[in-house]
């Protein structure tokens, strides 16, 4: 049985053909990184253009790659939300033009569940334990969900401001370097003191195993005004195509002792949060998906840790965006005949839960 999925939500155009719920025929993605690069940050209007611009051939070489014609298809996924509504629909538009002329299925699905799945797919030789807590991590969410059984959801916390990979870019661009600038931040804090700067973790009133960000955002500003690194800025931002030698070059042991403490905080922030809601509901696994999850320190960070459940990483391939993980959660929906019909529409603030 073999699945299209598309997906759409945000910056890349991705497409994929999933055989059974678990063997990858194919994968593409057509990123925007040089498109938006320029502008710090994802422009809605400019990525819907260039969704339109690349739909068409990336579901043609997926289908390609995969050795697959319509004809052998049973069904088209595609990711309805969350995400930017004009990107969104282009995908769903395109899906639904598919199973409209091929008279096949169509199955809407969750781009934070496909996040779940993309780590379902890739554990299927050693099945991931139910209950489980979810991560899900990257520059437009940040989310823990309870995964029960039947992969049902009960959302445990969330954000309250930025996602950690916002805050992430956020700082990035403060100093100058490349959007994106998670990658960056990452590479560059094994070379500085991850205690030299006191950040202060965030002190939740409420709901304990909510996020906040922006507090740390806005210590990495003060920290920056005080020092007065203008010229150290205006240098790394007039860098004509970065190698990282050159970011290490023009990059003094201070800031990058700074760039350490701010990824060791945030990467304290997610885990003894996760690690908590694990314990709390004893869960059998701890999942951590999303683009966030491609960091290197945060993967090492988890592994060391004294985890009450095994904690399980997407590869860095299925941990940003792409339709693999989409397929891979619509196969469980094509299996209980949850379809969708031609009225499926674009939803920016799809709740899991």
């Amino acid at each position: 049985m073999r699945i299209l999925a598309i997906e759409t939500s945000c910056d890349e155009t991705a497409a994929a053909v999933v055989e059974d719920g678990r063997r990858i025929l194919s994968s593409v993605v057509a990123s925007q990184m040089a498109t938006h690069g320029k502008y710090g940050g994802v422009v809605p209007e400019l990525a819907s253009r260039e969704h339109l611009r690349a739909i068409v051939p990336v579901v043609r070489v997926a289908l390609e790659q995969a050795g697959t014609g319509f004809d052998h298809l049973a069904a088209v996924a595609v990711t309805e939300g969350p995400g930017l509504v004009g990107s969104l629909l282009v995908g769903i538009t395109y899906a639904k033009s598919i199973c409209f002329a091929r008279n096949l299925p169509l199955i809407g699905v969750n781009h934070i569940e496909g996040h779940i799945h993309a780590v379902i797919l890739e554990a299927s030789e050693a099945p991931v334990e139910l209950p489980a807590v979810a991560l899900v991590v990257s520059g437009g969410h940040t989310h823990l969900f309870e995964v029960r059984e039947g992969f049902t959801y009960r959302l445990l916390g969330r954000t309250r401001d930025d996602a950690a990979g916002e805050a992430y870019d956020k700082v990035a661009k403060l100093l100058g370097f490349g959007y994106p600038g998670g990658p960056i931040i990452d590479q560059l804090a094994p070379h500085g003191d991850p205690r030299a700067v006191k950040f202060t973790l965030a002190h939740m009133k409420g709901n304990k195993l909510d996020f906040s960000f922006s507090g740390l955002k806005t210590a990495v500003l003060r920290w920056v005004e005080q020092r007065d690194l203008t010229a150290e800025i205006e240098t790394r931002r007039n860098l004509q195509n970065p190698s990282m030698d050159d970011w290490l070059r023009w990059t003094p042991q201070p800031t990058l002792d700074m760039l350490a403490s701010f990824q060791r905080t945030v990467i304290e922030e997610l885990l003894r949060r996760a690690m908590a809601s694990a314990e709390e509901i004893g869960a059998k696994a701890l999942i951590i998906s999303g683009g966030v999850a491609s960091n290197a320190g945060l993967r090492a960070r988890a592994r060391a840790a004294n985890s009450p459940c095994p904690v399980y990483f997407p590869t860095p391939a299925l941990s940003t965006d792409n339709a693999v993980m989409i397929a891979s959660a619509a196969f469980l929906k094509f299996r209980n005949g949850r379809f969708s019909d031609l009225t499926l529409s674009a939803s920016a603030n799809l709740s899991l839960a």
